[in-house]
Parts: structure tokens; sequence; C-alpha cells
């Protein structure tokens, strides 16, 4: 496996700017937008999320704009691994019982797993 991005959630733009921009010295870029559909489908929020990437050589931030008054909704921090094959992957998951989400979008698919506790993890194929 290898480590792609950590998927976190700030209150405001100003807030992750002060942090991983002034603090910790990453380069910020983006916006991105995810739309309420798939928010909808991966983190049970049914709006739009804005997301800015924070990173450097080393590390990289996906920080998504979203005040977390939480209720029945998914958390939406998460870590993202890559595997180099998802078919086997996907097949230990099923094997141990492990919860995965699949959402197409576009011509691909995005994949999750989540732990028993809650945590969720997105599943890159190298």
């Amino acid at each position: 496996m290898k480590f792609r991005h950590v998927a976190l959630a700030c209150s405001s733009e100003e807030n992750a700017d002060k942090f991983y921009k002034s603090l910790l010295g990453c380069q910020k870029s983006g916006p991105k937008i995810l739309t309420s559909s798939l928010s909808s489908k991966i983190f049970n929020i049914d709006s739009e999320l804005t997301i800015f990437d924070y990173k450097n050589e080393y590390v990289h931030f996906e920080i998504f704009m979203y005040n977390r008054h939480r209720g029945n909704e998914r958390s939406i921090d998460h870590v993202c691994l890559q595997v180099t094959d998802m078919g086997s992957f996907l097949e230990r998951c099923k094997s141990l019982n492990v919860m995965v989400i699949q959402v197409p979008k576009g011509g691909s698919v995005i994949t999750f797993a989540g732990d028993d506790d809650g945590n969720l993890f997105e599943i890159k194929q190298a």
C-alpha cells in the first residue's frame, strides 16, 4: 500500500489557511467541488462541498469546507490508500465483512471501505 492523502473538515477557508498554509507551510490549490449527489452517496451529506488541497513533497491534506454538526451523516474525514490489486482488496473486505461503498463517478468508480468504528478509507488502485 501507498499513503495518498488525508481528508479533513474545516469550518472555514480562513481556518484551513491559518493551520495548513501558515503553520505547516503547505501550498494551497483549489477549490474543487464535490457535487451534492456524490456528497450524499459517499458521506450522507446532502450539499455541495468545496475542497482545497494543501500539500508539500511529503504530505497532502484534502480539506473539505464543512461545519461538523453531526446527525446521521458519515464523517468526511478519511485516509486514502493505494492498493496494487483492487479486486483482491475487495475480496478481502468481503471475507472480513468490511463495509464497502462504491459510487460511480464519470467513467470510474469511487471506492471507500469503513472500519468497525466508522473511519473511512478511500481506496485507489495503483
